[in-house]
């Protein structure tokens, strides 16, 4: 798979769009908490507390949490789990229909990242899992399994259908809308 043509998915629910588009961008968990953020907050907090202690190998001073995560399947496993709501541990019962797919191109938000100094990497599977490898080097895209990624019929392989880009802090963004999903380009590096 050629970097140029890959897209990572941010998912979030409609009503924090506000405040991203007030903020100028997307924050990672560890700063949404320090930002009180307005907007409803999905996911597993129980997940979301081990990503906050859970370094990554490729840059061990920088945690899982720290980042802003992204998806390269378009259709989050998570999303699965809000429209079944049989989990005690997802507190959000809203279902699918509130959550919006943030979309960029990888190879110009490593670029983004690369000029504003922010580390970054990738992970062969589920970054909230106790297991996953992580890369910090384009050549090793090929270290995530695509299939898996863009299966639809994904028993049994959803840890490397959840892969992830992860990018330290924050990313800088526009937001363009269209009917299926919102694409953002990381706006340039501030004066």
């Amino acid at each position: 798979m050629r970097v140029e043509d890959i897209k990572i998915y941010h998912i979030v629910h409609v009503d924090r769009l506000g405040s991203i588009v007030e903020n100028g961008g997307l924050y990672a968990d560890s700063e949404v908490r320090s930002h009180e953020l307005a907007g409803t907050t999905i996911g597993m907090q129980k997940i979301k507390e081990r990503r906050l202690l859970s370094p990554l190998a490729s840059h061990p001073s920088l945690h899982v949490g720290e980042c802003v995560p992204f998806y390269f399947c378009p259709r989050s496993v998570m999303l699965y789990m809000f429209e079944r709501a049989n989990s005690p541990d997802i507190t959000y019962r809203g279902g699918q229909e509130p959550i919006i797919h943030l979309a960029a191109s990888l190879n110009r938000v490593v670029a983004w990242a690369d000029e504003n100094r922010r580390r970054w990497a990738f992970t062969d599977s589920n970054a909230g899992s106790r297991y996953f490898n992580d890369y910090a080097d384009v050549s090793d895209l090929d270290k995530i399994d695509w299939d898996a990624v863009r299966a639809t019929q994904w028993s049994g392989r959803q840890d490397k259908k959840q892969a992830e880009f992860l990018l330290e802090r924050f990313i800088n963004c526009n937001i363009k809308c269209n009917s299926r999903h919102r694409d953002f380009f990381p706006l340039p590096k501030r004066k």
